[in-house]
């Protein structure tokens, strides 16, 4: 398969147009019917931050794949996800995502019109994350990069990470935690997520990586 042109960051992005039915092969971007497992992701629409207006697009994989897996390519993204290599890597990993059963949408994080960040929305209670932690019917999981090394480092992730935990909260009336996993390592990663408003819940032993369980409670939504 050949990926049509991935726009720039310069470029005003246009979520495709969803067509055709699911299958394995299916590149189509998941509506709300796909993911009702998460509420209707598909439809959250974009809300504003202090950055600028932030929308969670749901992948398409003809639009979208030459993007993600340049991202995926950059040594200090390749560290943690380890996705780095030829677009079929990040292919197989978005399209089993996309062929699944709505419990995890990826999608690309669009401010202000650009394409800049990748995002993967799942429900945790679901995951085998479920097995390593105490889980609560409805936590949802949040995975991030941000794209460009010009994006990183100056507070950005923090802010989109607070923006987009707070969509699941709205979105999601029965969730009353959104959670993650970054690898402790990350230590920029941690700081974002405590910098949006999660907590520190413990280290947690995972197949891949010692991992920091991140929290954000609904009951302490406006405290933290």
């Amino acid at each position: 398969m050949t990926p049509t042109p991935t726009p720039t960051t310069s470029d005003t992005f246009t979520p495709a147009t969803p067509v055709g039915t699911r299958t394995r092969t299916s590149t189509r971007t998941p509506t709300s019917a796909d993911s009702d497992l998460l509420d209707g992701l598909a439809d959250w629409g974009p809300v504003a931050t202090p950055v600028g207006a932030f929308h969670l697009v749901p992948v398409s994989v003809e639009r979208d794949l030459s993007l993600i897996s340049r991202w995926m390519n950059d040594p200090a993204v390749a560290e943690y996800w380890e996705l780095a290599g030829a677009e079929h890597v990040t292919e197989d990993h978005v399209r089993a995502q996309l062929a699944g059963d709505g419990r995890s949408v990826p999608c690309i994080g669009v401010l202000d019109g650009a394409p800049m960040s990748y995002w993967e929305i799942y429900r945790a209670d679901l995951d085998p994350l479920a097995r390593h932690y105490p889980a609560r019917p409805h936590d949802t999981g949040i995975h991030l990069l941000i794209g460009g090394a010009a994006d990183r480092g100056r507070g950005l992730g923090g802010t989109l990470l607070r923006a987009v935990a707070d969509l699941v909260l709205d979105n999601r009336p029965a969730c009353a935690r959104v959670v993650a996993e970054p690898d402790l390592r990350n230590t920029p990663s941690v700081s974002a997520f405590l910098s949006a408003g999660f907590r520190f819940s413990a280290e947690v032993d995972l197949p891949a990586k010692r991992a920091a369980l991140m929290i954000r409670d609904r009951s302490l939504r406006q405290l933290l």
